[in-house]
């Protein structure tokens, strides 16, 4: 097998044969050095173990501006603008703390408490969309990609009427590299241009926000004081994509999967009809055999050992989370989807520091959603072949046809 392979968005859009990739890294060359003449080389690491270690030192393994797999022209062309964007991904220590601490109370347990009631009307308000379709939709397109953005949005402060533009944009930032969902350009310049639209967006916003401050994450974000001076318009920007995209595109993706999953295992499906006491293990489970997240990047900052492997200062590690939630060590029967795993160390979110600011917020939504779906529908099945995202980064289902009963 050639584990450059992991490098190619199309491996990432079939499932089977991207897990099968990863098997072989598991169990031949769990730290494999990956060398292309499009990527700058990285390590891959593939075990749970491993990926876990990482994140524990994340004063050895830092987040820097090379936080996702990009190709080295696109490293170029962003190294020549003067002006970063960054985000919670791109950074470390006590600045990660700082920008950290600014949403944090919002997405613990006591704050998600007053926003349950919320989360849930939306949760019904979007069975109600899936039941108006008369017994057949595309689950994705039709409904899982706007359940977690009305959320996101309401909780950001983004108007129901621009929910649209905020879908096409996060869209355009995971699924750039595939043909269905890429912003058509002839240049690699023009489809950065995406970047100028959440810029611009979210510029009239943070405007906004400082002349009438509300009590959204906005307002939040747009009057945050970082060392006695108001947050820069790239920082407060980074919050803004982070929020938007990272609260939206990765729980519809756990969504969708945690649903063909089920259809898929109608055993399954049927044991959590029957207990719905099961439902916040299903969830942890659709995490685990869904992870949106693919991967993310970290840089060594001294030698460090590996498994035998010897990692420089300055090289790079690409953490295999999908890979990582099959591990054969850690997971008993890992290509089983069981609603009822106990324990489930699943990693989708992460680990440490940098474990997901809104996983309690993903878990929460996807918890109301499938109560409301399973009450008020007797039968779903797969009703067409469901199709991937090509994507190295975050990717998920971009078209599942189903169909269904109503209770």
């Amino acid at each position: 097998m050639n584990y450059a392979d992991i490098t190619k968005a199309h491996l990432w859009s079939n499932v089977d044969q991207a897990h099968d990739l990863f098997t072989d890294m598991r169990q031949n060359d769990p730290v494999a050095l990956i060398e292309t003449s499009d990527y700058r080389p990285f390590w891959a690491v593939s075990k749970h173990a491993d990926i876990v270690k990482i994140e524990r030192q994340h004063d050895k393994f830092l987040n820097t501006q090379n936080s996702v797999l990009i190709r080295s022209k696109d490293e170029d062309i962003r190294a020549q603008n003067p002006v970063q964007m960054r985000t919670l991904i791109n950074m470390d220590g006590a600045e990660h703390a700082t920008f950290r601490k600014l949403t944090q109370d919002w997405f613990l347990p006591q704050n998600l408490k007053t926003l349950e009631s919320k989360v849930g009307d939306i949760a019904d308000s979007f069975v109600d969309r899936m039941l108006a379709t008369g017994g057949e939709c595309d689950f994705v397109n039709d409904i899982s990609v706007w359940y977690p953005l009305r959320v996101i949005m309401m909780i950001l402060g983004v108007p129901e009427k621009d929910e649209a533009l905020m879908l096409k944009l996060t869209q355009e930032i995971f699924g750039s590299e595939d043909p269905d969902m890429q912003r058509k350009g002839q240049t690699d310049e023009e489809r950065f241009q995406f970047m100028m639209d959440f810029f611009n967006y979210f510029t009239q916003m943070t405007a906004d926000r400082r002349a009438n401050p509300g009590d959204d994450v906005a307002s939040i974000i747009a009057n945050a004081i970082i060392d006695d001076k108001p947050i820069g318009d790239m920082e407060a920007l980074g919050y803004y994509v982070i929020i938007a995209t990272a609260g939206h595109d990765t729980t519809s993706s756990s969504t969708a999967g945690g649903l063909l999953a089920l259809m898929q295992n109608p055993a399954q499906m049927n044991k959590l009809r029957n207990d719905p006491t099961l439902l916040p293990q299903a969830i942890e489970e659709m995490f685990r055999w869904a992870t949106p997240v693919k991967h993310f990047l970290r840089t060594a900052t001294e030698d460090y050992t590996l498994r035998g492997k010897s990692i420089k200062a300055g090289d790079r590690l690409m953490m295999m989370y999908a890979s990582g939630n099959r591990d054969e060590e850690v997971f008993d029967k890992p290509f089983e989807f069981q609603i009822d795993r106990r324990p489930n160390k699943q990693i989708a979110f992460g680990f440490g520091v940098h474990r997901c600011l809104g996983h309690l917020l993903a878990k929460m939504e996807m918890q109301a959603f499938f109560k409301a779906l399973l009450e008020r529908t007797s039968d779903i099945e797969l009703n067409g072949d469901p199709a991937w995202i090509h994507a190295t980064f975050v990717s998920g289902l971009k078209r599942l046809p189903v169909r269904f009963k109503a209770r």
